[in-house]
């Protein structure tokens, strides 16, 4: 007889899980985004297009800002994944198979969020294509935000090549503009780019990017480089992105990233129930996400 019990979601410790270590090292915005803790499903965050200021002599008016005052909303997804496990293998076994599972799930997840909240070339749909990407929103025109399509995004003449000037002109775009704040400015780019910052060279054949040295971390142009293997350009997101890859100048201040849940588990024991048929259990991994980046001229991207 099937039961009607409920097994409840186990939530990853943060501060000693093996899975959000795995995801913290492998995503890049889950790592530096700013979190929004979410109670529902959907959540608005105010959004400001900053405040002017004036002089104002002694005894005179002060002026009043008119700078746009609006908000993103943020709307969270569920990302996971179901594995069937034979309990031979749980019981035979000398490796945890369930942890194993579980790493493996996390790295997987960190890739496809990255690529959904940064690569993704399309529309959002709310299932293959969750968020409107980096990629997306600095290819849409925004007339409210006096924001044009394509502005903050440089794309290389030669595919994985990109020059020494395409990486100024890439980076300058967004240096240029009223979000720039070099104390807080993040590029996260796909370790493609590693060959590519090797390739540069100067008139004398000599690289003109060099990698961090004693424990340094890599910089472009002074700015930090977090590497992702979901910063591919794809049409769906996806764990394994094809795609051209490319570099995302951002502020991680402007990263809204949405937690509803998560990264949580639950297993199913196979030894009764409906899976005592086939002696098989289940364990079901998953985190809820949502995702917006604040304003388009606060980033820029380079396709390699």
């Amino acid at each position: 007889m099937a039961r009607n019990t409920l097994e409840a979601w186990i939530p990853e410790e943060w501060e000693t899980s093996k899975v959000v270590a795995s995801i913290q090292q492998m995503s890049a915005v889950e790592a530096l985004a700013s979190p929004i803790t979410m109670g529902s499903d959907t959540k608005h965050v105010p959004r400001t297009a900053g405040m002017g200021v004036d002089v104002v002599a002694k005894g005179g008016a002060y002026g009043e800002d008119t700078s746009l005052n609006d908000e993103v909303l943020l709307s969270a997804v569920k990302f996971g994944k179901a594995a069937r496990i034979a309990e031979e293998d749980i019981d035979d076994s000398v490796a945890n198979v369930i942890e194993a599972k579980m790493v493996g799930w996390s790295k997987s997840y960190a890739k496809m969020l990255d690529n959904a909240t940064l690569a993704v070339s399309a529309a959002s749909n709310g299932t293959t294509v969750p968020f409107t990407s980096l990629y997306q929103l600095l290819n849409t025109t925004d007339a409210t935000l006096g924001y044009t399509g394509g502005a903050n995004i440089t794309t290389a003449a030669s595919a994985n090549a990109p020059t020494y000037a395409e990486f100024s002109t890439a980076i300058g775009n967004v240096e240029s503009g009223d979000y720039f704040d070099p104390g807080n400015m993040v590029a996260i780019a796909h370790p493609a780019f590693r060959k590519s910052l090797r390739g540069v060279l100067d008139s004398q054949s000599r690289p003109i990017f060099v990698e961090g040295l004693n424990g340094t971390p890599d910089t472009i142009f002074g700015v930090t480089v977090r590497w992702s293997l979901g910063a591919r350009i794809s049409a769906t997101a996806t764990s394994a992105p094809t795609g051209r890859p490319i570099m995302a100048f951002v502020n991680p201040e402007l990263m809204l990233l949405g937690r509803r849940s998560g990264p949580e588990s639950v297993f199913i024991d196979g030894r009764d129930g409906l899976s005592a048929l086939t002696d098989e259990s289940i364990l079901k991994m998953r985190a809820r996400r949502a995702w917006a980046y604040g304003h388009p001229a606060g980033a820029a991207i380079l396709v390699g």
